[in-house]
């Protein structure tokens, strides 16, 4: 799976962009708030059809304009596809595959599998269960359209049940009406809860394996799904708990409160784990994501590091490295320290600038050797 192409138009800070990728590995460098990120937001919007940052599409509509566009050609089992996406204020986005224009935006989930590790990812085992969840989340919904399906209608069901009890306070005979919302939060959420456990159970398959080359072998990581509540008891769990929910206005049971554990050597990392240590966890769970990807999908997904290199020390640089060859990777930093004291190799280098490429440098191989301003080709 390779990203060829990318243009831009008015999407966030560029008011036009053409790129043209490597197959191997893309550097976007520069000072902070220049458009690094932006550019990884517009393939993750092509791969999964949102903001990896939870913002709504008006949000990502350069100031002033009225519509956006984002236009991509990739390679996906010998043969091309380009996607076009129209964002507008006030409408719903609009999607083309090829020319054909598709009718709703989960038929976009699949063509394009996209593993995103951000500076927040490295928080994943010390933040809460909301980050957690999200983790499950964002990969899930590349995976399996149904799953994107079901947490879509399950969140507005949620949505529209604690309005329901915030009107049921005042209102409580209105309480009869919230069977309804129940029967469909069942059913969404049993699906959900089951995918989510057999995703977490494929993953702590592979994850043990990378976590003791990781650790030197000094760590065993067992990861382990945690319900809020198992999919066969939560009809029953909502009956018991509604009381409750009318009482604090909100659902207090389902997959929205679910998390995951990390135990090292039988301690939970998410408590009495050291920086260290839960750090680790967190690679050794991102480079497992991208084994599980490529096994479901029978090919490579494309990697995206946002600046999170600068947030590794160098083991654990040199470790994932090591570990992406032979898949496409983007990578945005504010500087090239890194892969000059390690001498990582690279394949097309960019130099951003306030939505613009001020500079850009392509090679079949490029590796940084040094000097404070030089890039040596060899």
């Amino acid at each position: 799976m390779i990203i060829k192409s990318l243009e831009l138009s008015n999407f966030r800070n560029y008011e036009s962009l053409h790129l043209d990728f490597s197959e191997g590995t893309n550097i976007f460098y520069g000072d902070n708030a220049q458009g690094k990120t932006n550019i990884l937001e517009s393939l993750y919007m092509i791969s999964t059809t949102k903001s990896h940052r939870g913002v709504k599409d008006r949000d990502l509509i350069r100031f002033g304009q009225e519509e956006a566009h984002i236009r991509t050609v990739l390679i996906k089992n010998d043969l091309d596809y380009q996607v076009d996406m129209h964002l507008r204020k006030n409408k719903t986005k609009g999607i083309a595959i090829n020319g054909q224009r598709i009718r709703k935006a989960s038929e976009l989930i699949g063509l394009l599998h996209i593993v995103f590790f951000s500076p927040e990812d490295l928080s994943i085992v010390k933040d809460g269960p909301a980050q957690r969840r999200r983790f499950m989340d964002m990969e899930l919904c590349q995976l399996d359209a149904s799953y994107l399906h079901d947490l879509n209608h399950y969140n507005k069901i949620i949505e529209q049940r604690n309005k329901l009890l915030k009107d049921v306070w005042q209102f409580p005979q209105l309480a009869d009406t919230l069977d309804v919302w129940d029967d469909q939060l069942v059913s969404y959420g049993t699906r959900i809860i089951e995918r989510r456990r057999e995703f977490i159970e494929e993953l702590a398959e592979i994850v043990g394996t990378i976590h003791g080359k990781l650790s030197g072998g000094r760590e065993k990581l067992i990861i382990s799904y945690e319900p809020n509540c198992g999919a066969e008891e939560m009809a029953a769990i909502l009956k018991e708990s509604r009381n409750k929910d009318i009482h604090l206005r909100m659902t207090s049971a389902g997959p929205h409160r679910d998390d995951f554990s990390f135990m090292g050597n039988d301690i939970d990392l998410r408590k009495f784990g050291s920086q260290g240590q839960q750090r680790t966890c967190a690679l050794s769970l991102k480079l497992s994501e991208i084994e599980l990807v490529t096994r479901l999908i029978g090919d490579k997904p494309v990697l995206m590091l946002d600046d999170v290199l600068s947030e590794l020390d160098s083991r654990r640089q040199n470790y994932l490295m090591n570990t992406i060859g032979g898949i496409q990777t983007m990578i945005t930093c504010t500087g090239l320290d890194e892969f000059v004291n390690n001498r990582f190799e690279i394949d097309q280098l960019y130099q951003i600038e306030n939505g613009h490429i001020k500079g850009r440098t392509g090679c079949r191989r490029l590796s940084i050797t040094w000097t404070t301003t030089y890039l040596t080709t060899i």
